[in-house]
């Protein structure tokens, strides 16, 4: 999943392997602990060997964490492009016995390759640690399945989400109006819905797609960006506001011009 999403995204690009400097991969259901999903992709992908590549868990949030962590990456780096994947198989973890989770959760990838400019970017993240709202059993005798507490994670969203929308603004000087797309975390529709009334916004301009996919995790805001880009919605020099929250837990948003 990861190998093709990210394969589409430098043919898309026109982005050569060689002008890569980093990959980071954003799971939290890899095929295996280590080697990491990112070291695979390195061969897979024919990226250089001095090319830094290793996996991100951040759960739901972990595109806009590796987003933020490539950012770092190419300051640093003498090559101008990167790739972030955000890739997951729920399926893997999911209790087909457990309709409040099991009717909910999705398997897919997405890919960006990202440059390093001085267009305008803005991020925000956050952690809390919390093992009781969402979360998955470690190594041990227990099944590694999905729990959650729907109704918390409800909570938490729409006391979070919005306040990083604010947070977002205000680093970036602009108003709520001057956003053209709102790309949340494909959750549930009624967190969308809600966060739009709070941020008192159409929800018009809010995309979603989980009625196809389900949540996909780390995989849901760039499968979503990839179709908005294909359907012709983002155009050039538009302002787009990315928001994820997820089992952590965590949350993170980027505003960014397309």
């Amino acid at each position: 999943l990861c190998a093709g999403a990210a394969k589409a995204a430098l043919e898309a690009a026109g982005v050569d392997p060689a002008q890569v400097g980093a990959c980071v991969v954003c799971t939290v259901c890899a095929d295996q602990f280590s080697p990491a999903a990112a070291c695979l992709l390195q061969r897979e992908l024919g990226l250089a060997e001095d090319t830094v590549c290793f996996d991100l868990n951040a759960a739901c949030s972990g595109f806009l964490f590796g987003l933020h962590t490539m950012e770092c990456l190419l300051a640093a780096s003498p090559k101008r492009y990167g790739i972030v994947v955000g890739g997951e198989v729920l399926s893997r973890l999911t209790d087909f016995t457990d309709r409040s989770t099991c009717i909910l959760f999705g398997d897919g990838a997405g890919a960006a390759v990202v440059e390093s400019t001085e267009a305008g970017w803005y991020s925000v993240l956050g952690t809390r640690g919390d093992r009781d709202v969402l979360w998955a059993w470690g190594p041990g005798p227990e099944r590694p399945y999905l729990h959650m507490d729907g109704q918390g994670v409800f909570q938490f969203a729409l006391k979070t989400v919005p306040q990083v929308a604010k947070q977002l603004l205000e680093k970036a000087g602009m108003d709520k109006e001057q956003v053209d797309w709102y790309v949340p975390h494909q959750a549930n529709h009624r967190i969308v819905e809600s966060v739009a009334k709070r941020l008192k916004m159409p929800l018009s301009r809010f995309y979603e797609n989980m009625d196809r996919y389900g949540n996909t995790s780390a995989g849901s805001i760039p499968i979503a960006l990839d179709e908005m880009a294909e359907q012709g919605l983002l155009k050039k020099g538009q302002w787009v506001m990315c928001l994820g929250f997820g089992a952590g837990l965590t949350w993170g948003g980027a505003l960014f011009q397309w």
